[in-house]
């Protein structure tokens, strides 16, 4: 479950349906349980938003 829980999140998949895959009942128990995947997500995140923004 830990690997398809980090690579789903790696691929841009929602938390919420993370959280549905593996059952979990609320979104904390997801994201704190793979939380070393989120610092990795936001920094994709700031670079698409610099990409939108500047090109």
């Amino acid at each position: 479950m830990h690997t398809a829980a980090t690579l789903l999140l790696q691929q841009g998949v929602p938390a919420r349906v993370v959280m549905d895959i593996l059952g979990h009942s609320q979104i904390s128990l997801t994201l704190g349980t793979y939380s070393h995947v989120v610092p990795e997500l936001a920094q994709e995140a700031a670079e698409r938003m610099g990409s939108a923004l500047w090109g």
